[in-house]
């Protein structure tokens, strides 16, 4: 008998199905010519993306094998039936045993702590987990390689839509978190191109819905403006996608993606002022005062200082965080609905079924 999503919400169990159904058709056609019958390896499991990939592989009847340290928050993924490895994407032997027999490895593996001031962590579980990572999958034979990557390696264009041609064109302005995630995406096309890593990397728009367990910054900042508790937001805009939607992308990218190629996995270019709206109109509470980029960017500077000065440090305010807040602009996902025949739900729907969720999770 099939295993089913035990959820007791059941707007988060029609968000699950949705997204298979979103996949399902094509997933299976293309199996009968791409062999996915092997177990998968999911890395980075316990994360927002990495258990959302886990759970449409799941409800697609693959044979899940997950690689997560002992010290891996692991409520994201209770109940689901799973292979657990426990490893490091530092330890070159945990990563080859956890490989050994898989057809697919899906990396998911990310540091998300942009505001450490020594950025070693960073580069070292970003870019030298991931070198370890196409290492092992190269001496294993894994046929394919699916990288969560970030917009963040995208270029700017002033003059119209993101592509995924555009060459990254803003190291003057780029963090050490952005940076690190840069060399990582290059190592990997690098890896394609010169060692024959069956390789695919998806730039990842901010992600937001249902089962953010632990929560992501962002997706804390969503609930605490939904639930009257944040009042004030900043003036900006932003990419978004639904987290099942990046999962979904995962899971096509595996059968369509084509080696060597990164595709952009964003959705709506939404405003704060809407996105908060919508937020709010869902739980009926009123709209967050919104502040200027340049207030919040002088406010920063000072406490910047302050901090300094008191020897306080790794704080998430910052200039580079007011920065990136409004870095990224409207993006052509054209790439990944053409060839990966990936169509993500209504940004509306996310902000529902997030707020919902965290209403269950965190609310009265």
């Amino acid at each position: 008998m099939p295993w089913r999503w035990r959820s007791t919400q059941a707007r988060n169990r029609a968000g699950v199905q949705f997204a298979v159904r979103h996949i399902d058709l094509r997933y299976k056609a293309q199996s009968m010519t791409f062999d996915n019958s092997g177990p998968v390896l999911v890395t980075g499991a316990s994360g927002f993306v990495g258990s959302h990939i886990v759970r449409l592989l799941v409800e697609a009847g693959r044979d899940v094998r997950v690689l997560l340290r002992k010290s891996s928050q692991q409520t994201a993924l209770s109940g689901l039936p799973l292979d657990i490895r426990y490893g490091d994407a530092l330890d070159l032997d945990s990563l080859v045993s956890a490989m050994t027999g898989c057809s697919t490895v899906f990396w998911s593996v990310v540091d998300p702590r942009f505001w450490l001031s020594d950025p070693s962590p960073l580069y070292q579980n970003n870019l030298d987990g991931l070198i370890n990572g196409m290492e092992a999958a190269l001496s294993c034979g894994v046929k394919r390689f699916l990288f969560t990557s970030s917009i963040g390696t995208l270029g700017f264009n002033r003059d119209g839509l993101v592509t995924e041609d555009i060459p990254f064109n803003w190291h003057d302005r780029a963090s050490p978190y952005i940076l690190a995630r840069l060399a990582a995406e290059e190592r990997l096309l690098e890896y394609c191109r010169d060692r024959g890593l069956p390789g695919v990397a998806l730039c990842v728009a901010n992600t937001y819905g249902p089962q953010d367990y632990q929560p992501t910054p962002h997706g804390n900042a969503l609930w605490e403006v939904a639930d009257g508790q944040m009042t004030t937001v900043l003036d900006c805009s932003q990419p978004t996608v639904d987290v099942r939607d990046a999962a979904a992308a995962a899971l096509l990218a595996e059968c369509y993606g084509v080696v060597g190629q990164r595709y952009i996995i964003a959705n709506e270019y939404v405003s704060n002022r809407r996105f908060y709206a919508l937020a709010v109109a869902e739980r009926g509470n009123k709209m967050p005062r919104i502040v200027s980029l340049r207030l919040a960017w002088a406010v920063a500077w000072i406490a910047q200082l302050w901090f300094k000065m008191v020897g306080r440090r790794d704080t998430l305010i910052s200039t580079d965080a007011v920065f990136l807040s409004n870095a990224f602009k409207a993006m052509d996902n054209s790439k990944a609905r053409s060839q990966l025949h990936w169509h993500p739900r209504p940004l509306k729907d996310t902000i529902r079924d997030a707020v919902a969720w965290y209403a269950s999770h965190h609310g009265p």
